[in-house]
């Protein structure tokens, strides 16, 4: 295969990790502190899956789509911040002769509505989401951690794309390391990511704390409880399904096994926020308000954390003095 990965962050190396190996060709691009450095050192993987290390001679880094030399790839693996999605679409359709026309896009970002960015520029046959519930943390430029595992990625397509296509793909992740599948479930998948997401991530910002914490307490236990079934209310409104028939059903694996995987997992939105960067709430609780303002539903403790995180994103925030 043929793999561009768009964007080198955590999640972005961590999947170009199992990927970099014959007969892969694999291309990041990345920042340029970044790419600097995978030149120099190549890339390290760690964490619960073991130490792999890809030498710089081994796969190409590039900072910019224009640096590609026109050869056509097979999959473009979209890596970036949600909020960057809209940007990320426009990007690589402007460069689809160097990209080519037939590469599978393959969304390995958080939250909803990410792959109607690329929808608008790409046909939906070639747009396809993944669902990750491992936990990714970059400890340098070129070094990606792999930190917690709830459950395989899940790779599939919202539009009833041919998942042939991605067989390959997930073959190659699980052989280099991580587990790895074909799902014909993704919009399920999906939901119940944002079931997790939704009830972890922004109050594991706000309180600064680990996932298993916030388990470990009545008080916010009543919270997420809450969150969840409102963000399930508003799923069902907008007519998405997921594996579990009713809040109740979720929470029971939510307690009982996803956040016990992942107790000593920070979120990605607590590390945006220490590192006084944006955070992706609006792929998350905020389109959660957006389906609920459509529907005409109440989602008051959604809200709630929602604008916590946007109150700590501005620089009305102290920490940010």
């Amino acid at each position: 295969m043929h793999v561009l990965i768009y964007g080198g962050g955590a999640v972005g190396l961590g999947i170009a990790s199992c990927l970099i190996r014959m007969p892969n060709r694999v291309e990041i691009l990345a920042r340029e502190r970044t790419v600097a450095a995978l030149r120099e050192s190549g890339l390290t993987r760690t964490g619960i899956f073991g130490r792999t290390h890809a030498r710089p001679e081994e796969f190409v880094c590039l900072e910019s789509l224009a640096d590609l030399q026109g050869s056509e790839f097979d999959l473009v693996l979209v890596c970036t911040k949600s909020f960057d999605s809209a940007a990320a679409a426009k990007d690589l359709a402007e460069h689809g002769d160097r990209i080519g026309g037939k590469a599978r896009l393959v969304l390995f970002q958080n939250g909803w509505g990410n792959a109607e960015a690329f929808c608008e520029h790409f046909d939906k046959d070639r747009v396809y989401n993944a669902r990750v519930i491992t936990g990714f943390r970059r400890s340098s430029p070129a070094e990606v951690e792999i930190t917690v595992h709830a459950d395989a990625i899940h790779v599939g397509s919202l539009f009833s794309a041919d998942l042939s296509a991605v067989e390959p793909l997930c073959r190659a992740i699980r052989d280099g390391g991580i587990p790895c599948e074909v799902t014909d479930a993704i919009e399920k998948d999906l939901w119940a990511k944002m079931l997790y997401n939704c009830a972890l991530n922004p109050l594991g910002a706000i309180l600064r704390v680990p996932y298993g914490a916030l388990a470990a307490e009545a008080s916010t236990r009543m919270l997420m409880d809450r969150i969840v079934e409102e963000v399930f209310a508003v799923m069902e409104a907008a007519g998405y399904r997921t594996h579990w028939n009713r809040p109740e059903e979720f929470l029971r694996v939510f307690y009982e096994r996803l956040v016990p995987d992942t107790a000593g997992h920070r979120s990605s939105m607590l590390q945006d926020i220490s590192a006084g960067k944006r955070t992706e709430i609006e792929a998350l609780t905020g389109a959660a308000l957006k389906l609920a303002e459509r529907y005409d539903l109440d989602v008051p403790h959604t809200r709630v954390v929602h604008n916590l995180i946007r109150f700590i994103e501005s620089s009305a925030w102290p920490a940010r003095e």
